[in-house]
């Protein structure tokens, strides 16, 4: 997974599975979803990203696994 955050144009790029897109989505008229053969989520672009999302202040923390 990678993040990419342009402020030039305050667009949030989030790149979850690097796998070939064969569909494009628009959510709304700020949100597009990029999708692989089998409907999987490959990306996602937000639009005004900071009136949009909290980008200003992400943070990335990894857990754990907890037995179970």
């Amino acid at each position: 997974m990678r993040v990419a955050y342009f402020d030039d144009t305050d667009t949030l790029l989030v790149y979850f599975i690097d796998h070939k897109i064969v569909e494009t989505k628009d959510l709304n008229e700020n949100t597009i979803i990029e999708l692989d053969e089998n409907g999987n989520i490959v990306s996602m672009t937000i639009a005004h990203a900071k009136q949009q999302t909290e980008v200003s202040s992400f943070s990335f923390n990894q857990l754990p696994k907890m037995a179970v």
